[in-house]
């Protein structure tokens, strides 16, 4: 019994001692270095777009008569894109027609009626100069002359009725010619033309359907307009500026990489998601770009011919300035709060304030870490 109690004691003193040198020897820790020539970049998803998108259709419905274009189809501004079917309106602009044509001709009886007012006008005048004259010469009777005078105020105001009926029809006219006109319009409108230069993304409807006015027969897109719209994390969309310069990975071509800058920087960010939308021109995009495809963009916002970069997940309590890192100082373990600016797209930060002379930042903290525990530089050249 007192050999196997020599030998328990013995074991329990070889446990603790191991338990002791696991708790006490030095741990292997990686440490950042700093870096040469370091880009920082923002990464953000994003697809690919029209800044000019039109869905044309009809102003006007009716049965869809000819199609003349189809989905890859590049159009010129002015080309006929589809037509309705014109019978009804034509008997609309027939009618309108013949509408302004009476009118003409009832202008035409007015004016011939006015110019017989006048000449009856002048007649009795005359024939009224004279009776006055005869009549002040006690020649002829005052009862003549009052009747003369009255014939001539009877015509006098027939020229005036006429006159106002030659103007009423006149504004008839007027009326009847605009009424032609919009239902000209309404003709032309039978018939759908591009708007611009475009290509034709969809067709919507075929030949044979009833169309409603505003109904989308077409999608079209100015090609010279395509871009990439991203979107950005707010927390990394404080280093936005336009024209920066970014690269584009596009799900069809992951192994090409494209080239554009930001034309654009949304005012209004997205309060659900929390990030921020820009706009980017490709430069040299391959043709034809496919609306909605995916896209990866990487922006460039500043350079550092020298920086220490410290992964995020190495900083506790980050609060986008401000966060907590272990430290290697002196061969020993440390925590300390330091500043921080850029970040890179690989999930890095740049530190900017606060490490203390000759400390290097712990990268990744291994097991039983703790403070003034002592540490082994691993060398990762």
């Amino acid at each position: 019994m007192r050999r196997i109690w020599i030998y328990g004691l013995v074991a329990v003193v070889a446990i603790g001692a191991g338990v002791a040198f696991l708790r006490t020897r030095p741990l292997s820790v990686t440490v950042a270095q700093p870096e040469n020539d370091v880009a920082l970049r923002i990464y953000g998803l994003g697809s690919v777009e029209a800044r000019v998108l039109s869905r044309v259709g009809f102003e006007v419905g009716a049965t869809l008569t000819t199609l003349s274009a189809d989905a890859g189809d590049h159009v010129t501004k002015g080309q006929e894109l589809a037509t309705l079917h014109p019978a009804e309106q034509e008997a609309r602009v027939a009618r309108a027609h013949a509408v302004l044509d009476a009118n003409a001709a009832n202008l035409a009886k007015a004016a011939a009626a006015v110019d017989a007012a006048r000449v009856m006008l002048a007649q009795r005048a005359a024939a009224n100069l004279r009776q006055q004259n005869l009549a002040k010469q006690n020649i002829a009777s005052v009862q003549r002359a009052e009747e003369t005078q009255r014939d001539e105020d009877v015509a006098r105001a027939d020229l005036a009725v006429a006159e106002a009926e030659q103007a009423v029809i006149k504004a008839q006219g007027e009326d009847a010619a605009a009424a032609l006109r919009l239902e000209q319009t309404l003709l032309a409108n039978h018939r759908l033309t591009a708007p611009y230069d475009a290509i034709v993304v969809a067709r919507h409807a075929e030949v044979g359907t009833v169309v409603k006015a505003g109904d989308t027969i077409f999608t079209l897109i100015d090609p010279t307009t395509v871009w990439i719209q991203a979107y950005i994390d707010e927390e990394r969309a404080g280093q936005l500026a336009l024209g920066q310069p970014g690269t584009i990975r596009l799900r069809s071509k992951p192994a090409s990489e494209f080239h554009g800058n930001i034309a654009r920087i949304g005012l209004e960010s997205d309060r659900v998601n929390e990030e921020r939308q820009v706009w980017l021109t490709c430069s040299d995009c391959p043709q034809p770009m496919y609306l909605g495809e995916q896209a990866d963009v990487r922006i460039t916002t500043g350079h550092r011919d020298t920086a220490l970069m410290v992964p995020e997940i190495a900083i506790s309590g980050f609060d986008g300035h401000l966060g907590q890192v272990w430290l290697v100082q002196d061969g020993k373990l440390g925590q300390a709060e330091l500043t921080f600016g850029a970040r890179d797209d690989m999930g890095r930060v740049e530190v900017t304030g606060g490490l203390p002379d000759g400390a290097e930042i712990v990268t990744t903290l291994p097991k039983g870490a703790s403070d003034g525990r002592a540490v082994r530089v691993e060398d990762t050249k």
